[in-house]
């Protein structure tokens, strides 16, 4: 792990390494509690002290494994430095800094009033060396740093990419909030698809840009083809009037010339059904997406209980990577 540590062995007259006796600081004294019996046992059955030291190593690297959070000790600057940054920075940006002063959180709000943090991992040679940055962001965060930036230089780029990505959030926030939203259920906001309901299962799966939010999204449609059908046609004839200018949202009602259900007017449970086969509506995490193409029945399945199902039917046939079978529940 990269850490140096200083001990001395004192050898007996007669030179015996099992009456050996083992010197050191109390950090590694610390680190070592625990595993004197082991070391005794090792000091006894070494032939030398090339083979003890090796067995040391070991014990001290398993030890080091098993304390996770060991306080590394860090020089007086490091501290100094980064209390004075945080102190310009100001104490109310800071959500959380933990006990070692290695990790630091900062919250930030956008101009739309939306919460952020971005998670600081500080190494021993901070301000010399950038900190390790993590973001809830669709995109990376690519920081440009030089030895005498500061948590502020960090914060204002920070706040400079919160703002680049601003538009992406008020396109995916419109969505979360106006339609039935099947996938994912409480999407990061580096989440950049969204399986919107459209109807009595039938849904559509669009995966936004973060770089260009108001451009057309890729979309995949998904249900019975009698019904995914028509919507993917009116889509590929109506592209062309796709305008940046109004929301994705609004683009999408437009393009496919329908309304979607909202949270105000309808239950989930009025257009999200159970699998016909397991009786679940999440099934590792996933909903189901794969529906009996009988308009009568419009059955859904997860694809793993469906695959699962017509495997086990003699009358099922596979052709490559496609199974063809009856639907468990009209038959056809």
């Amino acid at each position: 792990k990269g850490r140096d540590f200083h001990l001395r062995i004192l050898l007996p007259e007669d030179f015996q390494m099992k009456n050996a006796r083992v010197e050191c600081s109390w950090t590694l004294k610390k680190i070592l509690h625990g595993y004197r019996d082991i070391l005794k046992q090792r000091l006894h059955s070494c032939p030398d002290l090339v083979s003890f030291m090796v067995e040391l190593k070991t014990v001290l690297e398993i030890a080091l494994k098993n304390k996770q959070d060991l306080h590394i000790p860090r020089p007086p600057e490091y501290y100094s430095c980064l209390v004075r940054d945080l102190e310009t920075l100001g104490w109310n940006k800071v959500a959380y800094v933990d006990t070692g002063l290695a990790t630091v959180k900062l919250k930030a709000e956008d101009s739309c009033g939306r919460q952020h943090l971005i998670t600081l991992k500080l190494n021993a040679k901070y301000p010399t060396e950038p900190p390790d940055c993590l973001v809830d962001f669709p995109v990376q965060f690519a920081l440009s740093w030089m030895p005498q930036n500061s948590l502020m230089d960090i914060y204002n780029q920070f706040l400079a990419a919160l703002e680049s990505l601003k538009e992406f959030w008020d396109a995916l926030d419109e969505i979360d909030g106006k339609t039935w939203v099947l996938e994912p259920e409480n999407p990061t906001r580096s989440a950049t698809t969204r399986r919107i309901a459209i109807g009595n299962n039938v849904s559509v799966t669009v995966e936004v840009d973060p770089r260009h939010p108001n451009m057309l999204p890729e979309c995949y449609f998904l249900g019975a083809d009698h019904v995914v059908t028509p919507l993917r046609n009116k889509l590929n004839n109506n592209m062309h009037s796709w305008n940046p200018e109004i929301s994705l949202l609004q683009n999408l009602k437009d393009l496919l010339e329908i309304e979607f259900p909202s949270r105000g007017m309808l239950e989930k449970s009025d257009f999200a059904k159970d699998c016909g086969i397991c009786y679940a509506y999440r099934l590792d995490g996933s909903a189901p997406d794969q529906v009996c193409d009988d308009p009568r029945c419009g059955q859904p399945f997860h694809q793993a209980c469906l695959y699962e199902w017509l495997q086990g039917l003699p009358t099922s046939r596979q052709s490559f990577n496609t199974i063809f079978g009856e639907c468990p529940y009209c038959n056809k």
